[in-house]
């Protein structure tokens, strides 16, 4: 997935702030903060309009952006941060933001990311020795996203960036059948 420019260079920011030795927040903190604003943002069309609309002058928007945090218990870091989301007019890219924030701080950290297809729903202790396995093959710690993809007939499917794994009975079928068209 790409990610745009403003919202790459937004997280490496925060990143920056929350990965400096004694910042009072760390980077997962800080996603679930901003996960729980966005979710309020998104889960009220009005809130959202009022804080997009250039119609709203910056300084109402901040204190609405406030008022929220103190709900929430934001850090003084996220509540900064929003504010300048909030005076920049970039709080309607706050989702890619934060998906962008992930990313940066699982590159600092040395993860990669991992969508995993299975046919069947994994419990934690199958998704455990799946994520290790692809640890071992990368040679890179793994954050990976489960998802249950019915065409599969069995196996597993795995993206690690532009490189795929496929360990799927559709997969070894197809590979099977283009050995005997070559073969004979």
């Amino acid at each position: 997935m790409t990610r745009s420019a403003v919202a790459v260079r937004y997280a490496n920011a925060l990143a920056d702030v929350v990965t400096v030795p004694g910042s009072p927040v760390g980077g997962p903190g800080t996603i679930s903060e901003l996960r729980a604003f966005e979710s309020a943002l998104r889960s009220s069309p009005e809130l959202h309009n009022a804080l997009v609309t250039p119609a709203v002058p910056p300084g109402r928007k901040r204190a609405v952006v406030a008022r929220i945090a103190d709900v929430l218990k934001l850090s003084r870091i996220a509540r900064n941060f929003l504010f300048v989301l909030i005076d920049h007019r970039r709080i309607a890219s706050l989702a890619d933001i934060i998906e962008s924030f992930e990313a940066v701080l699982d590159q600092r950290l040395g993860f990669a990311h991992a969508q995993v297809a299975t046919a069947l729903e994994l419990n934690q202790e199958q998704q455990a020795a799946l994520t290790g396995k692809l640890e071992q093959l990368t040679g890179k710690r793994i954050r990976a996203r489960f998802a249950v993809d019915r065409a599969l007939i069995g196996g597993v499917v795995a993206r690690i960036g532009s490189t795929v794994y496929d360990g799927s009975l559709r997969g070894q079928l197809d590979s099977l059948q283009q050995r005997l068209s070559t073969e004979g």
